[in-house]
């Protein structure tokens, strides 16, 4: 691995997983200054076949950014969080697909919130499911 400060070769320090993937210590053999690598696992390039039939190219930032404003100033570690996440990843990775349908995705995510914070479900669920009024939430609360 490349040196980010000098461009020179670099060795491994420490190796230890982490939620965000494999996480690697690394040393320039040049420099010697210290920084940290993250390794993880790629699924290959898969596509969403939005609800309205758009294909639109998969981004782990979109995915990260809906599930977190769910979890916001609720009680729930990051790090539980970016493992669903990982998680999430790991099972449309093994559908082996090239296109996978948002409705997937979302009952998928919808699960798994479902098993870390209820509050955090129901704020998905409503932006997911676009709930127009209060029956809406009255029929996924119920459900809990």
């Amino acid at each position: 691995m490349e040196c980010p400060y000098c461009t020179g070769a670099s060795k491994v320090t420490d190796k230890r997983k982490s939620p965000e993937g494999i996480r690697r210590r690394r040393e320039c053999l040049k420099c010697k200054k210290r920084f940290t690598t993250y390794e993880r696992l790629s699924h290959g390039e898969f596509f969403i076949i939005k609800k309205d039939g758009r294909r639109e190219k998969y981004e782990r930032k979109k995915l990260e950014m809906g599930i977190e404003r769910a979890f916001e100033k609720r009680p729930v570690a990051k790090e539980k969080i970016t493992k669903m996440i990982n998680e999430i990843e790991e099972q449309l990775g093994k559908t082996g697909k090239k296109e996978v349908k948002s409705s997937f995705i979302g009952e998928l995510v919808m699960k798994k919130i479902k098993k870390l914070d209820n509050i955090a479900y129901i704020r998905f669920a409503s932006v997911y499911r676009d709930f127009q009024d209060i029956s809406d939430f009255k029929k996924v609360l119920k459900g809990i």
